[in-house]
Protein backbone atom coordinates (compact mmCIF):
# COMPACT_ATOMS: atom_id res chain seq x y z
CA UNK A 1 0.00 0.00 0.00
CA UNK A 2 2.94 2.32 0.56
CA UNK A 3 4.65 1.57 -2.76
CA UNK A 4 5.42 4.49 -5.04
CA UNK A 5 3.59 4.53 -8.36
CA UNK A 6 4.83 6.55 -11.26
CA UNK A 7 2.23 8.31 -13.38
CA UNK A 8 2.52 10.58 -16.39
CA UNK A 9 1.96 14.22 -15.51
CA UNK A 10 -1.13 14.50 -17.71
CA UNK A 11 -2.84 11.64 -15.85
CA UNK A 12 -2.04 13.30 -12.51
CA UNK A 13 -3.53 16.58 -13.75
CA UNK A 14 -6.60 14.79 -15.06
CA UNK A 15 -7.13 12.98 -11.73
CA UNK A 16 -6.74 16.28 -9.92
CA UNK A 17 -9.39 17.89 -12.12
CA UNK A 18 -11.79 15.00 -11.56
CA UNK A 19 -11.26 15.25 -7.80
CA UNK A 20 -11.85 19.02 -7.86
CA UNK A 21 -15.06 18.70 -9.87
CA UNK A 22 -16.32 15.91 -7.59
CA UNK A 23 -15.59 17.95 -4.47
CA UNK A 24 -17.25 21.03 -5.93
CA UNK A 25 -20.38 19.22 -7.14
CA UNK A 26 -20.91 17.17 -3.95
CA UNK A 27 -19.74 19.56 -1.24
CA UNK A 28 -18.94 23.09 -2.40
CA UNK A 29 -21.82 23.87 -4.80
CA UNK A 30 -24.59 22.53 -2.50
CA UNK A 31 -23.16 24.62 0.35
CA UNK A 32 -23.00 27.72 -1.81
CA UNK A 33 -26.55 27.15 -3.10
CA UNK A 34 -27.78 26.61 0.45
CA UNK A 35 -26.08 29.83 1.60
CA UNK A 36 -27.63 31.95 -1.17
CA UNK A 37 -31.02 30.27 -0.86
CA UNK A 38 -31.14 31.03 2.87
CA UNK A 39 -30.12 34.60 2.17
CA UNK A 40 -32.81 34.88 -0.53
CA UNK A 41 -35.45 33.46 1.85
CA UNK A 42 -34.57 36.08 4.46
CA UNK A 43 -34.75 38.79 1.82
CA UNK A 44 -38.16 37.60 0.59
CA UNK A 45 -39.51 37.43 4.15
CA UNK A 46 -38.37 41.00 4.73
CA UNK A 47 -39.76 42.20 1.38
CA UNK A 48 -43.14 40.57 1.96
CA UNK A 49 -43.64 42.69 5.10
CA UNK A 50 -43.61 45.89 3.05
CA UNK A 51 -44.94 44.82 -0.35
CA UNK A 52 -48.63 45.43 -0.96
CA UNK A 53 -48.74 42.10 -2.80
CA UNK A 54 -46.29 39.58 -1.32
CA UNK A 55 -44.18 37.40 -3.59
CA UNK A 56 -46.01 34.10 -4.06
CA UNK A 57 -44.37 30.73 -3.20
CA UNK A 58 -44.91 29.55 -6.80
CA UNK A 59 -42.65 32.34 -8.03
CA UNK A 60 -39.94 31.29 -5.56
CA UNK A 61 -40.01 27.59 -6.43
CA UNK A 62 -36.89 26.10 -7.97
CA UNK A 63 -36.97 26.38 -11.73
CA UNK A 64 -36.52 22.64 -12.36
CA UNK A 65 -39.38 21.86 -9.99
CA UNK A 66 -41.67 24.17 -11.97
CA UNK A 67 -40.52 22.63 -15.26
CA UNK A 68 -41.24 19.12 -13.98
CA UNK A 69 -44.63 20.19 -12.66
CA UNK A 70 -45.47 21.74 -16.02
CA UNK A 71 -44.50 18.82 -18.26
CA UNK A 72 -46.32 16.34 -15.99
CA UNK A 73 -49.50 18.40 -16.06
CA UNK A 74 -52.37 16.24 -17.42
CA UNK A 75 -53.23 18.75 -20.17
CA UNK A 76 -49.60 18.87 -21.33
CA UNK A 77 -49.35 15.08 -21.17
CA UNK A 78 -52.38 14.77 -23.46
CA UNK A 79 -50.87 17.37 -25.80
CA UNK A 80 -47.69 15.26 -25.94
CA UNK A 81 -49.69 12.21 -26.98
CA UNK A 82 -51.58 14.21 -29.62
CA UNK A 83 -48.35 15.75 -30.93
CA UNK A 84 -46.71 12.33 -31.26
CA UNK A 85 -49.74 10.99 -33.14
CA UNK A 86 -49.93 14.00 -35.49
CA UNK A 87 -46.21 13.96 -36.30
CA UNK A 88 -45.94 10.14 -36.32
CA UNK A 89 -43.06 10.22 -33.84
CA UNK A 90 -42.41 8.26 -30.61
CA UNK A 91 -44.02 9.70 -27.51
CA UNK A 92 -40.68 10.00 -25.71
CA UNK A 93 -39.46 12.27 -28.53
CA UNK A 94 -42.58 14.41 -28.19
CA UNK A 95 -42.07 14.43 -24.42
CA UNK A 96 -38.52 15.76 -24.82
CA UNK A 97 -39.88 18.44 -27.15
CA UNK A 98 -42.36 19.49 -24.46
CA UNK A 99 -39.53 19.58 -21.91
CA UNK A 100 -37.50 21.81 -24.22
CA UNK A 101 -40.46 24.18 -24.56
CA UNK A 102 -40.91 24.24 -20.79
CA UNK A 103 -37.22 25.02 -20.23
CA UNK A 104 -37.54 27.83 -22.77
CA UNK A 105 -40.61 29.35 -21.10
CA UNK A 106 -40.20 28.89 -17.34
CA UNK A 107 -38.26 31.67 -15.55
CA UNK A 108 -35.98 31.32 -12.55
CA UNK A 109 -36.87 34.28 -10.33
CA UNK A 110 -34.19 35.82 -8.11
CA UNK A 111 -35.53 38.24 -5.49
CA UNK A 112 -31.99 39.42 -4.76
CA UNK A 113 -31.38 40.34 -8.41
CA UNK A 114 -34.86 41.80 -8.92
CA UNK A 115 -35.05 44.06 -5.86
CA UNK A 116 -31.34 44.43 -5.17
CA UNK A 117 -30.19 45.30 -8.67
CA UNK A 118 -32.91 45.48 -11.34
CA UNK A 119 -35.34 47.89 -9.66
CA UNK A 120 -32.54 50.24 -8.58
CA UNK A 121 -31.05 50.18 -12.06
CA UNK A 122 -34.51 50.71 -13.57
CA UNK A 123 -35.07 53.72 -11.31
CA UNK A 124 -31.69 55.24 -12.18
CA UNK A 125 -32.16 54.68 -15.91
CA UNK A 126 -35.76 55.94 -16.02
CA UNK A 127 -35.04 59.14 -14.10
CA UNK A 128 -31.75 59.65 -15.92
CA UNK A 129 -33.42 59.59 -19.35
CA UNK A 130 -36.84 61.11 -18.66
CA UNK A 131 -38.89 63.33 -16.41
CA UNK A 132 -41.16 60.60 -15.04
CA UNK A 133 -44.78 61.38 -14.16
CA UNK A 134 -47.29 58.92 -12.64
CA UNK A 135 -51.02 59.37 -12.14
CA UNK A 136 -53.85 57.28 -10.71
CA UNK A 137 -51.69 54.59 -9.10
CA UNK A 138 -52.79 54.81 -5.46
CA UNK A 139 -56.49 55.32 -6.16
CA UNK A 140 -56.56 52.27 -8.44
CA UNK A 141 -54.41 49.70 -6.63
CA UNK A 142 -55.82 50.24 -3.13
CA UNK A 143 -59.27 49.16 -4.34
CA UNK A 144 -58.19 45.68 -5.47
CA UNK A 145 -58.94 42.60 -3.37
CA UNK A 146 -55.62 41.53 -1.77
CA UNK A 147 -56.44 37.88 -2.55
CA UNK A 148 -56.97 38.50 -6.27
CA UNK A 149 -54.36 37.85 -8.95
CA UNK A 150 -53.35 41.13 -10.58
CA UNK A 151 -52.46 41.38 -14.26
CA UNK A 152 -51.09 44.72 -15.47
CA UNK A 153 -52.10 45.34 -19.09
CA UNK A 154 -49.93 47.89 -20.90
CA UNK A 155 -49.77 49.54 -24.28
CA UNK A 156 -46.39 48.90 -25.92
CA UNK A 157 -44.53 52.05 -26.93
CA UNK A 158 -40.90 51.15 -26.27
CA UNK A 159 -38.65 48.53 -24.72
CA UNK A 160 -38.27 51.12 -21.94
CA UNK A 161 -41.78 50.02 -20.87
CA UNK A 162 -40.22 47.03 -19.08
CA UNK A 163 -37.73 49.23 -17.26
CA UNK A 164 -40.15 52.00 -16.32
CA UNK A 165 -42.99 49.83 -15.02
CA UNK A 166 -40.61 47.45 -13.18
CA UNK A 167 -39.43 50.39 -11.09
CA UNK A 168 -42.89 51.89 -10.56
CA UNK A 169 -44.43 48.56 -9.51
CA UNK A 170 -41.58 47.69 -7.12
CA UNK A 171 -43.46 49.26 -4.21
CA UNK A 172 -46.34 46.87 -4.84
CA UNK A 173 -44.87 43.56 -5.99
CA UNK A 174 -42.51 41.79 -8.41
CA UNK A 175 -43.80 41.55 -11.98
CA UNK A 176 -43.58 38.58 -14.32
CA UNK A 177 -43.37 39.81 -17.91
CA UNK A 178 -44.27 37.99 -21.09
CA UNK A 179 -41.22 38.79 -23.22
CA UNK A 180 -40.75 38.27 -26.96
CA UNK A 181 -38.06 36.22 -28.69
CA UNK A 182 -35.80 39.25 -29.14
CA UNK A 183 -34.76 39.02 -25.48
CA UNK A 184 -33.65 35.38 -25.50
CA UNK A 185 -30.10 36.21 -26.57
CA UNK A 186 -27.23 36.34 -24.11
CA UNK A 187 -26.82 38.29 -21.85
CA UNK A 188 -30.44 39.49 -21.85
CA UNK A 189 -31.91 35.98 -21.72
CA UNK A 190 -30.50 34.82 -18.35
CA UNK A 191 -31.04 38.29 -16.84
CA UNK A 192 -34.70 38.53 -17.85
CA UNK A 193 -35.35 34.95 -16.76
CA UNK A 194 -33.81 35.71 -13.33
CA UNK A 195 -36.13 38.72 -13.07
CA UNK A 196 -39.17 36.47 -13.54
CA UNK A 197 -39.79 37.11 -17.24
CA UNK A 198 -41.05 34.23 -19.38
CA UNK A 199 -40.42 34.01 -23.09
CA UNK A 200 -43.17 33.81 -25.68
CA UNK A 201 -42.53 32.74 -29.27
CA UNK A 202 -44.04 34.72 -32.10
CA UNK A 203 -43.06 32.22 -34.80
CA UNK A 204 -42.73 28.45 -35.26
CA UNK A 205 -45.80 27.80 -33.12
CA UNK A 206 -47.58 24.46 -32.86
CA UNK A 207 -50.32 23.02 -30.70
CA UNK A 208 -47.88 21.43 -28.25
CA UNK A 209 -46.00 24.69 -27.67
CA UNK A 210 -49.26 26.59 -27.21
CA UNK A 211 -50.45 24.03 -24.66
CA UNK A 212 -47.21 24.23 -22.64
CA UNK A 213 -47.31 28.04 -22.67
CA UNK A 214 -51.02 28.15 -21.82
CA UNK A 215 -50.59 25.82 -18.85
CA UNK A 216 -47.66 27.84 -17.50
CA UNK A 217 -49.70 31.06 -17.69
CA UNK A 218 -52.72 29.37 -16.15
CA UNK A 219 -50.77 27.76 -13.28
CA UNK A 220 -48.97 31.03 -12.52
CA UNK A 221 -52.26 32.94 -12.54
CA UNK A 222 -53.95 30.37 -10.32
CA UNK A 223 -51.07 30.73 -7.85
CA UNK A 224 -51.42 34.51 -7.63
CA UNK A 225 -48.35 35.57 -9.61
CA UNK A 226 -48.61 39.24 -10.61
CA UNK A 227 -48.05 39.53 -14.35
CA UNK A 228 -47.59 42.28 -16.93
CA UNK A 229 -48.75 41.71 -20.50
CA UNK A 230 -48.85 43.77 -23.69
CA UNK A 231 -52.13 43.00 -25.50
CA UNK A 232 -50.89 44.71 -28.68
CA UNK A 233 -48.32 41.92 -28.93
CA UNK A 234 -45.54 44.10 -30.32
CA UNK A 235 -44.20 47.66 -30.33
CA UNK A 236 -46.40 50.14 -32.15
CA UNK A 237 -44.94 50.93 -35.59
CA UNK A 238 -46.92 54.13 -36.12
CA UNK A 239 -47.28 55.47 -32.56
CA UNK A 240 -51.00 54.68 -32.24
CA UNK A 241 -52.69 51.99 -30.18
CA UNK A 242 -52.93 48.69 -32.07
CA UNK A 243 -55.67 46.06 -31.96
CA UNK A 244 -55.46 43.44 -29.21
CA UNK A 245 -53.77 40.07 -29.65
CA UNK A 246 -55.72 37.62 -27.51
CA UNK A 247 -53.21 34.84 -26.80
CA UNK A 248 -52.37 35.27 -23.11
CA UNK A 249 -55.77 36.75 -22.28
CA UNK A 250 -57.49 33.72 -23.82
CA UNK A 251 -55.23 31.37 -21.81
CA UNK A 252 -56.25 33.08 -18.56
CA UNK A 253 -59.94 33.01 -19.49
CA UNK A 254 -59.83 29.32 -20.47
CA UNK A 255 -58.87 28.16 -16.98
CA UNK A 256 -60.38 30.76 -14.66
CA UNK A 257 -60.86 29.58 -11.08
CA UNK A 258 -63.93 31.28 -9.52
CA UNK A 259 -62.31 30.91 -6.10
CA UNK A 260 -59.61 33.47 -7.02
CA UNK A 261 -60.57 36.56 -8.96
CA UNK A 262 -58.24 37.97 -11.63
CA UNK A 263 -58.11 41.76 -11.82
CA UNK A 264 -56.76 43.40 -14.97
CA UNK A 265 -55.22 46.84 -14.39
CA UNK A 266 -54.93 48.98 -17.55
CA UNK A 267 -51.68 50.95 -17.63
CA UNK A 268 -51.11 53.66 -20.26
CA UNK A 269 -47.51 54.62 -21.08
CA UNK A 270 -46.36 57.51 -23.25
CA UNK A 271 -43.04 59.17 -24.08
CA UNK A 272 -41.90 62.40 -25.65
CA UNK A 273 -39.02 60.45 -27.12
CA UNK A 274 -39.21 56.76 -27.99
CA UNK A 275 -35.65 55.51 -28.24
CA UNK A 276 -36.46 53.11 -31.11
CA UNK A 277 -38.77 55.46 -33.05
CA UNK A 278 -36.92 55.53 -36.37
CA UNK A 279 -36.24 51.78 -36.29
CA UNK A 280 -39.93 51.10 -35.66
CA UNK A 281 -41.06 53.45 -38.41
CA UNK A 282 -38.63 51.84 -40.85
CA UNK A 283 -40.08 48.44 -39.93
CA UNK A 284 -43.65 49.62 -40.49
CA UNK A 285 -45.91 48.86 -43.42
CA UNK A 286 -48.38 46.17 -44.31
CA UNK A 287 -45.81 43.40 -44.73
CA UNK A 288 -43.36 44.18 -41.92
CA UNK A 289 -44.04 42.06 -38.87
CA UNK A 290 -40.72 42.27 -37.08
CA UNK A 291 -37.80 44.61 -36.83
CA UNK A 292 -34.16 43.92 -36.09
CA UNK A 293 -32.18 46.02 -33.68
CA UNK A 294 -28.56 45.21 -34.53
CA UNK A 295 -25.98 45.05 -31.74
CA UNK A 296 -23.86 47.66 -33.49
CA UNK A 297 -26.82 50.06 -33.43
CA UNK A 298 -27.02 49.69 -29.67
CA UNK A 299 -23.25 50.15 -29.25
CA UNK A 300 -23.26 53.22 -31.50
CA UNK A 301 -26.16 54.75 -29.57
CA UNK A 302 -24.56 54.05 -26.18
CA UNK A 303 -21.24 55.53 -27.33
CA UNK A 304 -22.99 58.67 -28.53
CA UNK A 305 -24.90 58.89 -25.26
CA UNK A 306 -21.69 58.57 -23.21
CA UNK A 307 -20.08 61.33 -25.29
CA UNK A 308 -22.99 63.67 -24.60
CA UNK A 309 -22.87 62.85 -20.88
CA UNK A 310 -19.11 63.44 -20.62
CA UNK A 311 -19.26 66.76 -22.47
CA UNK A 312 -22.26 67.99 -20.45
CA UNK A 313 -24.43 68.34 -23.57
CA UNK A 314 -26.97 65.67 -22.65
CA UNK A 315 -30.49 66.71 -21.76
CA UNK A 316 -33.26 64.32 -20.82
CA UNK A 317 -35.73 63.12 -23.44
CA UNK A 318 -38.73 64.99 -22.08
CA UNK A 319 -41.56 63.25 -20.27
CA UNK A 320 -42.19 59.57 -19.67
CA UNK A 321 -45.72 59.40 -18.30
CA UNK A 322 -47.57 56.44 -16.80
CA UNK A 323 -51.25 56.45 -15.93
CA UNK A 324 -53.35 53.72 -14.25
CA UNK A 325 -56.88 53.13 -15.53
CA UNK A 326 -60.04 51.56 -14.13
CA UNK A 327 -59.47 47.87 -13.27
CA UNK A 328 -61.60 45.07 -14.68
CA UNK A 329 -62.60 42.19 -12.42
CA UNK A 330 -62.73 38.99 -14.46
CA UNK A 331 -65.51 37.54 -12.32
CA UNK A 332 -67.76 40.57 -12.86
CA UNK A 333 -66.82 40.72 -16.51
CA UNK A 334 -67.85 37.10 -17.11
CA UNK A 335 -71.09 37.46 -15.13
CA UNK A 336 -72.32 39.91 -17.77
CA UNK A 337 -72.39 37.12 -20.36
CA UNK A 338 -70.10 37.26 -23.39
CA UNK A 339 -70.31 35.58 -26.78
CA UNK A 340 -66.55 36.07 -27.29
CA UNK A 341 -65.11 36.85 -23.87
CA UNK A 342 -61.44 37.09 -24.95
CA UNK A 343 -62.16 39.53 -27.79
CA UNK A 344 -64.47 41.65 -25.62
CA UNK A 345 -61.95 41.71 -22.78
CA UNK A 346 -59.11 42.73 -25.11
CA UNK A 347 -61.18 45.56 -26.59
CA UNK A 348 -62.35 46.73 -23.16
CA UNK A 349 -58.79 46.83 -21.81
CA UNK A 350 -57.50 48.82 -24.79
CA UNK A 351 -60.40 51.25 -24.42
CA UNK A 352 -59.52 51.80 -20.77
CA UNK A 353 -55.86 52.28 -21.63
CA UNK A 354 -56.91 54.86 -24.21
CA UNK A 355 -59.14 56.57 -21.60
CA UNK A 356 -56.14 57.48 -19.45
CA UNK A 357 -53.40 57.78 -22.09
CA UNK A 358 -51.15 60.68 -20.99
CA UNK A 359 -51.06 63.68 -23.32
CA UNK A 360 -47.60 65.19 -23.75
CA UNK A 361 -46.49 68.51 -25.30
CA UNK A 362 -44.44 66.94 -28.10
CA UNK A 363 -47.46 64.99 -29.35
CA UNK A 364 -49.56 68.17 -29.51
CA UNK A 365 -46.77 70.10 -31.24
CA UNK A 366 -46.36 67.24 -33.73
CA UNK A 367 -50.10 67.27 -34.35
CA UNK A 368 -49.91 70.98 -35.17
CA UNK A 369 -46.97 70.45 -37.54
CA UNK A 370 -48.74 67.58 -39.33
CA UNK A 371 -51.74 69.88 -39.85
CA UNK A 372 -49.50 72.47 -41.51
CA UNK A 373 -48.63 74.92 -38.73
CA UNK A 374 -45.28 76.58 -39.43
CA UNK A 375 -45.38 79.50 -37.01
CA UNK A 376 -44.41 79.23 -33.33
CA UNK A 377 -47.41 81.32 -32.21
CA UNK A 378 -49.81 79.06 -34.14
CA UNK A 379 -48.21 75.94 -32.64
CA UNK A 380 -48.42 77.44 -29.13
CA UNK A 381 -52.11 78.27 -29.59
CA UNK A 382 -52.79 74.75 -30.85
CA UNK A 383 -51.01 73.28 -27.81
CA UNK A 384 -52.98 75.47 -25.40
CA UNK A 385 -56.38 74.70 -26.94
CA UNK A 386 -55.78 70.97 -27.31
CA UNK A 387 -54.29 70.64 -23.82
CA UNK A 388 -57.47 72.12 -22.36
CA UNK A 389 -59.58 69.82 -24.53
CA UNK A 390 -57.79 66.65 -23.43
CA UNK A 391 -57.79 67.79 -19.81
CA UNK A 392 -61.57 68.25 -19.94
CA UNK A 393 -61.84 64.76 -21.49
CA UNK A 394 -60.20 63.32 -18.35
CA UNK A 395 -56.69 62.64 -19.67
CA UNK A 396 -53.57 63.49 -17.68
CA UNK A 397 -51.86 66.41 -19.47
CA UNK A 398 -48.23 67.13 -18.58
CA UNK A 399 -46.61 70.46 -19.36
CA UNK A 400 -44.73 71.47 -16.17
CA UNK A 401 -47.16 74.39 -15.63
CA UNK A 402 -45.35 76.39 -18.33
CA UNK A 403 -46.99 79.00 -20.52
CA UNK A 404 -48.16 77.47 -23.79
CA UNK A 405 -45.44 79.23 -25.82
CA UNK A 406 -42.70 78.02 -23.46
CA UNK A 407 -43.98 74.43 -23.55
CA UNK A 408 -44.19 74.58 -27.35
CA UNK A 409 -40.65 75.94 -27.61
CA UNK A 410 -39.25 73.12 -25.44
CA UNK A 411 -40.88 70.53 -27.69
CA UNK A 412 -39.74 72.32 -30.85
CA UNK A 413 -36.18 72.49 -29.53
CA UNK A 414 -36.27 68.72 -29.00
CA UNK A 415 -37.17 68.27 -32.65
CA UNK A 416 -34.56 70.80 -33.73
CA UNK A 417 -31.78 69.04 -31.81
CA UNK A 418 -32.62 65.84 -33.69
CA UNK A 419 -32.52 67.66 -37.02
CA UNK A 420 -36.23 67.19 -37.76
CA UNK A 421 -36.94 70.92 -38.05
CA UNK A 422 -35.14 74.25 -38.23
CA UNK A 423 -36.23 77.34 -36.32
CA UNK A 424 -35.67 80.79 -37.78
CA UNK A 425 -37.06 83.29 -35.29
CA UNK A 426 -40.76 82.36 -35.23
CA UNK A 427 -40.76 80.40 -38.51
CA UNK A 428 -40.57 76.57 -38.58
CA UNK A 429 -39.21 74.50 -41.46
CA UNK A 430 -39.89 70.75 -41.38
CA UNK A 431 -37.53 68.37 -43.18
CA UNK A 432 -39.46 66.05 -45.49
CA UNK A 433 -37.52 62.94 -44.44
CA UNK A 434 -38.55 63.56 -40.81
CA UNK A 435 -42.27 63.87 -41.49
CA UNK A 436 -42.88 60.15 -40.69
CA UNK A 437 -41.31 60.71 -37.25
CA UNK A 438 -43.48 63.75 -36.60
CA UNK A 439 -46.58 61.82 -37.68
CA UNK A 440 -45.51 59.00 -35.33
CA UNK A 441 -45.60 61.36 -32.33
CA UNK A 442 -48.84 62.98 -33.46
CA UNK A 443 -50.34 59.47 -33.34
CA UNK A 444 -49.38 59.21 -29.64
CA UNK A 445 -52.58 61.06 -28.77
CA UNK A 446 -55.64 59.12 -27.54
CA UNK A 447 -57.98 57.62 -30.12
CA UNK A 448 -61.22 58.39 -28.29
CA UNK A 449 -62.65 61.91 -28.56
CA UNK A 450 -59.99 62.71 -31.16
CA UNK A 451 -62.34 64.93 -33.17
CA UNK A 452 -61.56 68.63 -32.93
CA UNK A 453 -63.80 70.94 -30.95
Amino acid sequence: MSRTVELPLWILILLGLFATVTFASHFLFPSVRWFFRKRAERLVAKLNTRLARPIQPFKLARRMDTINRLIHDPAVAQAVVDHARERDIPEDVAYETARRYAREIVPGFSALLYFGVATKLARWLSRGLYRVRVSGEESVLTQIDPKATVVYVLNHRSNMDYVLVTWLAARQTALAYAVGEWARRWPLGPLIRAMGGYFVRRRDLNSLYRRVLARYVQIATANGVTQAVFPEGRLSRNGALQSAKLGILSYILADHDPARDVVFVPVAVNYERVLEDRVLIAAGGDTAHTFRLRWWMVVRYLWRHVQLRLTGRFSRFGYAAVSFGRPISLQRFLWQGRSDAARDLGEALLERIDEVLPVLPLALVSEALVEGARDVAVVATHLEVRSEYWRDAGHPVHSALREARDAAMVALRMLEIRGAITLDSHRITVRDDWLPVIRYYANNLPLQHSDKT
